[in-house]
């Protein structure tokens, strides 16, 4: 970690520890005083830009026959959130790639037919009490002058290239695991054990069958394939609420050949996410699936920096549709595009304004062939990069072509976890923003597009959100104090 993430993760801790104890007030005369409850305030985030909570008038604000766009118009209202000032690139991706490469060697490295060195796993407490077993991430992987076994462990997750010879990670293994608890589902009212609090109306009979749930559940089966199940039975606990996931996290560097017939583009599948001269770029070949798992990795990897991990931390995540779009128009309803007006280059100095595709085959006119530099362009007014152009980008909102209509105004949301056995249209998800191979209409703010959520493009990346928790006292809210 670079002494940049280190401040930013100490500047952290220190600001959600910092709190007010709870306690009561000094009550006189036996009136009701009030009891003061603990709160804290996170600091900016790394990487982060603090969209304030406001309303707007989300999707085209008039109808364009050309492109059989209707008037769609809506008002919407969000809360603050903090953004990831640009999307995610091929560096930020690699960390978490190489830390699922990392917790392979180490479970390797403790695993008896490779030496079975205990000290990668904890087992126990520092009394000696039983734990549940987990990884020592304190414990560094012998990179250098390994003994026979580690050596084995750590070549393990490599593989030698058939025909090239070339030595590479062998990104089939590259599996990450984890679990997500649905609140929502959690906290719906036909979903409480106690029948009593799932219907209110004392007209009707107190409810006497189990509430049905559908969760989701993974495992990797004898042949070392991924097998997701969606499990439907009746509530018996908390834990029906718990879904799990595995994911291979390996971007598709394919994606360059498959998402373009008959192009020259094997220079890219080769280097786009191998070579260093990419970092600064955005990562893509990455599916929905692949970006939620990354967003689950930085909330967990950011807990147990902070030795925080028995205390709730706010998640990454993927930004809403109505959270994207506010945040690329800056809350101004006439904004087509993040920047004022319907141009996509300044008329004095004929500079464009985002990565795209500004004339049929002219790929090059607006400096760039494919994707760009994160952060290249200027920023719209909420300080935010890239939100035109250069990649689409995820959100977590599901596609219907009746989206619009089916969420409400405040904090809108639609979100549907398609069964494995689901028809495949109910996995498609909404991106947004559009990319370098699209022209200037498709890269509007204002517009929606959707993917596959298992689909891998050389055109989609994306970006995280967080939810912002707490108001320093005198912090600006709407122009109030």
């Amino acid at each position: 970690m670079n002494k940049v993430n280190s401040l930013a993760i100490t500047i952290l801790a220190a600001g959600m520890l910092a709190s007010c104890a709870s306690g009561s007030r000094s009550s006189a005369g036996g009136e009701v005083t009030g009891v003061g409850g603990t709160s804290w305030v996170e600091p900016t985030p790394y990487g982060m830009v603090l969209i304030d909570r406001g309303s707007m008038k989300v999707g085209p604000a008039a109808a364009d026959s050309l492109w059989n766009l209707r008037a769609d118009a809506r008002g919407i209202s969000v809360d603050g959130f903090w953004m990831d000032e640009t999307e995610i690139t091929n560096s930020k991706y690699k960390q978490f790639v190489f830390w699922v490469r990392d917790s392979i060697i180490r479970e390797r490295l403790a695993d008896p037919a490779y030496g079975g060195n205990e000290e990668f796993k904890i087992e126990e407490d520092r009394e000696g009490n039983p734990v549940t077993p987990h990884l020592n991430w304190a414990k560094a992987i012998p990179w250098r002058n390994p003994n026979e076994d580690e050596q084995r462990a750590i070549e393990s997750v490599y593989r030698t290239n058939p025909i090239t010879g070339v030595r590479e990670l062998d990104g089939e293994q590259l599996n990450y695991r984890y679990e997500v608890y649905n609140h929502t589902e959690a906290a719906r009212r036909r979903n409480r054990t106690n029948p009593r609090r799932r219907e209110y109306n004392t007209d009707r009979p107190v409810p006497t069958d189990l509430p049905v749930i559908s969760k989701d559940t993974a495992f990797i089966n004898d042949e070392g394939e991924i097998v997701r199940q969606t499990i439907t039975r009746a509530l018996t606990g908390d834990y029906d609420f718990l879904n799990t996931y595995i994911v291979n996290v390996y971007p598709d560097t394919t994606a360059w050949i498959n998402d373009f017939e008959n192009s020259y583009n094997e220079p890219y599948v080769r280097m786009y996410f191998a070579h260093g001269g990419y970092s600064d770029y955005p990562v893509v070949g990455v599916s929905w699936e692949q970006a939620n798992a990354f967003a689950n990795w930085r909330t967990d990897y950011l807990r147990r920096s902070l030795g925080r991990e028995g205390v709730y931390v706010e998640p990454y995540r993927l930004p809403t549709e109505a959270e994207w779009e506010y945040a690329a128009r800056a809350g101004i309803d006439e904004n087509m595009y993040p920047w004022d007006g319907d141009a996509t280059m300044s008329e004095d100095k004929g500079c464009f304004y985002a990565n795209f595709k500004p004339a049929e085959g002219n790929y090059v006119r607006d400096g760039h062939v494919i994707t760009s530099r994160v952060g290249t362009y200027a920023p719209n007014d909420f300080g935010l990069y890239d939100m035109a152009g250069n990649v689409s980008e995820w959100t977590s909102t599901a596609f219907t072509e009746s989206v619009g209509r089916l969420v409400n105004d405040l904090n809108p949301e639609y979100r549907y976890d398609a069964a494995i056995e689901d028809p495949y249209r109910m996995k498609r998800k909404i991106v947004r923003g559009g990319s370098w191979k699209d022209v200037a209409h498709n890269v509007r703010s204002d517009v929606r597009m959707w993917e596959y959520q298992n689909e891998q493009r050389s055109y989609i990346g994306f970006r995280c959100v967080r939810t912002q928790i707490g108001f320093a006292r005198g912090q600006k809210q709407n122009g109030r104090k």
